[in-house]
């Protein structure tokens, strides 16, 4: 693995991404942009459409989208699992446990996963990168919500919560009109790829605004321990996790980078929505995505080969 290797992957694969990211952070700095307002549009409209326009022009394999949710869920659950063990022995709070669960549970396989995919492995990974992407989307607007409410609330509370999120409403939705063939008017369309078109430079600009408005946490072991999670346990979870579901090709490629990426910025948004501790929240994945073209660039050069 070559220094020049290195470079290269780095320039051409992260580099564009983190450019408009900068640009959302500048942005961020010189004007007084809400974030909150700006994460509701993309938490309400843009993902949901996103993820609808993703899932109705999908055509993999049943076997290979089983593969890819599967192995999407198997590293979810484990992440979980650890986030869990891991914050209980360091005796963390419930607020600040649920951040970090939070954190070390959903990557951003959206707006850095995709277009880093895209770039490096091309259109047959970005098919798979897509499910995985969907998966997260789902469990992140299921699940997620579900842990974040749990800060606050009690469990049939934060159960009643998800009818609210309107992701799951696109997911029946784009699998109903995959069932019955059912085409929509070009008009329709045409309006639903303009909005899915322009979800992902949004979401980069928002994390680029998030990350503007960083005020470090007060508990750093807390910080590192889940950007730790995301960046070093995640990876190689997913590593171990290939071999028994038989990951291989662009599959592979697509589902180990999918799960190597730093903490998702919808986690902030989360954060502020349901009054967790949204300054640790946006500390980890303001780490996690500062430090993750050290773990992103060898992993793709090691996937390349």
């Amino acid at each position: 693995m070559s220094l020049q290797a290195l470079l290269s992957t780095f320039a051409n694969n992260l580099f564009p991404i983190l450019l408009l990211s900068a640009a959302g952070f500048f942005l961020g700095r010189a004007f007084s942009i809400d974030s909150r307002t700006l994460g509701r549009v993309i938490f309400y409209f843009f993902s949901p459409l996103l993820v609808f326009n993703l899932l109705l022009h999908n055509d993999l394999p049943l076997r290979e989208m089983v593969r890819t949710i599967g192995f999407a869920l198997a590293v979810f659950g484990s992440m979980a699992i650890v986030a869990l063990i891991l914050g209980k022995l360091a005796g963390l709070s419930r607020l600040t446990l649920t951040a970090v669960v939070l954190t070390s549970m959903f990557p951003n396989t959206g707006n850095y996963g995709l277009p880093l995919v895209s770039f490096a492995f091309g259109e047959q990974a970005l098919a798979h990168a897509t499910l995985f992407f969907v998966t997260s989307a789902v469990l992140f607007n299921t699940v997620g919500v579900l842990i974040a409410s749990l800060g606050h609330f009690e469990l049939k509370q934060a159960a009643q919560g998800l009818l609210r999120v309107p992701t799951l409403y696109a997911v029946v939705l784009a699998g109903l009109l995959n069932q019955t063939q059912v085409e929509l008017p070009l008009s329709v369309e045409r309006s639903i790829d303009l909005a899915a078109g322009g979800a992902i430079p949004l979401m980069l600009i928002l994390l680029g605004v998030e990350l503007a408005r960083f005020e470090w946490s007060q508990s750093l072991p807390t910080v590192l321990l889940g950007a730790g999670l995301r960046l070093m346990i995640s990876p190689l979870i997913g590593l171990l996790l290939a071999i028994p579901f038989g990951l291989q090709g662009a599959a592979r490629q697509a589902n180990l980078l999918e799960s190597a990426m730093p903490a998702a910025v919808t986690n902030t948004v989360l954060a502020t929505e349901y009054k967790l501790d949204s300054s640790l929240v946006t500390a980890i994945v303001f780490l996690s995505t500062l430090l993750s073209p050290l773990t992103l660039t060898p992993l793709l050069v090691y996937l390349g080969t």
